[in-house]
């Protein structure tokens, strides 16, 4: 009995998996972003809400970060 067809296979290769790693990274970043913004007093309200970084850069990054966790699931690693 041979020990080379006992060993595990992995789904995808380690390409796919650092394309995926990159993914989660840059969808956590974009999220952390996003996180804050807050008012102590609920009477006042806060411009910060408002700003480009919560509108317009945090959910860019979380929109590329799925597009690389696409394609990391469609990579072949076989090339």
């Amino acid at each position: 009995m041979s020990t080379e067809n006992n060993k595990p296979r992995f789904l995808f290769g380690k390409k796919n998996y650092l394309f995926m790693f990159i993914g989660i990274a840059v969808i956590a970043i974009g999220f952390i972003l996003m996180a804050g913004g807050g008012s102590d007093d609920p009477e006042v309200f806060n411009e910060a809400i408002y700003s480009w970084r919560r509108i317009r850069l945090a959910p860019t990054l979380v929109i590329v970060g799925l597009g690389i966790e696409i394609y990391a699931i469609m990579l072949n690693p076989k090339k």
